[in-house]
């Protein structure tokens, strides 16, 4: 998973412009992040019409705040730049529940 490098929310524009983006904000810390961190390869391989990077919650603590990302594990979701969903709050999160919600992503973005 490609790792982002600390910027602002303008900065980001650029980088989730093109095509279908999930940003997966963690923190090295945080007990909930290490629990879906081993499915992550499992749901990227499930969904490769996304390009999923990773969001290191404490490096990017500006752009974090910007984008109302207050809890992690977090996942936002971009389709050509636009916002199509969000998965934020502080809550552990399973495998299950991470498919479930890019599987709603689908029936709202096409």
């Amino acid at each position: 998973m490609e790792q982002l490098p600390k910027m602002s929310a303008a900065e980001l524009k650029d980088v989730v412009k093109d095509g279908k983006t999930m940003l997966f904000f963690s923190a090295t810390w945080c007990p909930d992040c290490a629990f879906i961190k081993p499915a992550m390869p499992a749901i990227e391989a499930e969904y490769p019409d996304f390009k999923f990077i990773a969001v290191d919650r404490d490096e990017n603590i500006d752009l974090a705040a910007e984008l109302n990302v207050f809890g992690i594990p977090s996942f936002i979701a971009y389709s050509d730049g636009d916002e199509i969903g969000r998965l934020v709050n502080k809550d552990r999160k399973t495998q299950t529940e991470v498919e479930n919600f890019i599987n709603s992503l689908a029936t709202n973005a096409d």
